[in-house]
């Protein structure tokens, strides 16, 4: 799909002679997704014997960067993140920052036909070409900000292009889908989309305020939207990812279903671990998620499921053969647990599948969902232009 789609996109936007622009390659955006993107890209150029000016755009931070903003104070954690120590940072498999438009602005210079960035803010690849040409900056990230989702903020929600059409006060959304219709109402709900405060959203450069945003119908498939603010700070800030290998995962599945069990499943499930603690000992975890008892959320007692819930416990430990070992030993002393008041000695656990330990490929935790201030945004993005020709004129 992503070498189908790219095949479309990239004719369209050679025979148009519009740069096409293309962030957070690979959905991560750190260097192997980028290079496979590229890949993908040179693919496509040998069979459909395209030529075009390449720009790519690195977004990966080195550890020590970040080791030295962190000393300095300089790192902020999002929400409910931890800051992170030294060796949390040192095993990140990969730590990549959201290049802002200034970033891809510096991109645009080097005149190429594609621009493929790594880690972008979404809204960055839509603003970026009617901020250079003038327009204000407000409108073109408000903008940038809802059509970045296609058709989610229509009325059904969906995932059709979306239209914009921009002027110096304002712009029109529409569909591309007949069916999937842009109203005040929609729209304007979008704002909460991925946002704690509906008003306000944080971009690299300043503050997008909507608080004097208007929403209005221009007929019943279209909405024009205006009053849009944009505050700029400073210094632009950087956010930045990573993540840390954990280990091995495999997943059990179950249902269960004993109204007995389900009083006392938590109690259970540590019990149980406890014991297969004495059968495998070594470096493993077991995580157990109790579907309709809190797994979503935190839920009161009287709240839960007395009559099913679902049970999705993973293992992870060093490698996939013990990952494995300590799931199959699990679930047979789970099957066979005395719990108070039991009335059989099997059949307390339903299972999905057989066998029902699923392989969960590996495991990795954030460790870095971070805004980091006074960041060398020069130094950090390193952006090279390169020509793409079909293999066979090589």
């Amino acid at each position: 799909m992503v070498k189908r789609d790219l095949a479309m996109v990239l004719t369209a936007s050679l025979n148009a002679g519009v740069p096409l622009i293309i962030g957070s390659a690979g959905t991560a955006g750190a260097r192997p997704h980028l290079e496979a993107t590229v890949g993908v890209l040179r693919e496509i150029a040998t069979e459909k014997g395209l030529s075009f000016r390449l720009v790519t755009v690195k977004s990966d931070l080195q550890a020590q960067m970040v080791l030295h903003s962190l000393a300095r104070g300089e790192l902020e954690p999002m929400g409910p993140m931890p800051q992170p120590t030294e060796d949390d940072v040192i095993h990140c498999q990969h730590i990549v920052g959201q290049c802002g438009t200034e970033t891809l602005a510096r991109a645009l210079a080097l005149d190429p036909d594609v621009v493929l960035a790594g880690r972008a803010c979404d809204t960055a690849i839509f603003s970026v070409f009617p901020e250079l040409l003038g327009y204000p900056v407000g409108m073109s990230l408000h903008m940038a900000k809802v059509v970045e989702c296609t058709s989610l903020c229509c009325q059904p929600g969906g995932r059709d292009a979306m239209l914009a059409t921009l002027d110096a006060q304002g712009f029109i959304l529409e569909s591309m889908n007949p069916a999937c219709h842009a109203t005040p109402a929609s729209v304007a709900a979008h704002a909460l989309y991925e946002q704690a405060n509906p008003y306000e959203v944080e971009e690299p450069g300043g503050t997008l305020r909507l608080q004097a945003a208007r929403y209005e119908a221009v007929d019943a498939h279209r909405v024009r939207v205006s009053g849009a603010e944009f505050v700029p700070r400073a210094k632009p800030t950087l956010k930045i990812e990573g993540a840390a290998h954990v280990g091995s995962r495999v997943v059990l599945i179950a249902g269960v279903a004993d109204p007995r069990l389900l009083t006392c499943l938590p109690e259970v499930l540590a019990a149980v671990a406890q014991k297969v603690r004495t059968l495998l000992p070594g470096d493993w975890r077991v995580v157990p998620h109790i579907y309709g008892q809190g797994a979503v959320r935190a839920l009161p007692p009287e709240h839960f499921s007395s009559h099913e819930a679902g049970l999705v416990v993973e293992f992870i430990a060093h490698d996939a053969d013990m990952a494995m070992a300590v799931a199959s030993v699990y679930k047979q002393n789970l099957l066979h647990h005395a719990f108070p008041q039991r009335l059989t000695t099997a059949g307390n656990l339903a299972f999905c599948f057989t066998p029902p330990e699923l392989t969960g490929r590996e495991a990795y935790r954030f460790v870095l969902y971070h805004v980091m201030h006074n960041a060398p945004l020069d130094q950090i993005f390193q952006i090279e232009a390169e020509s793409i020709v079909p293999a066979w004129i090589q």
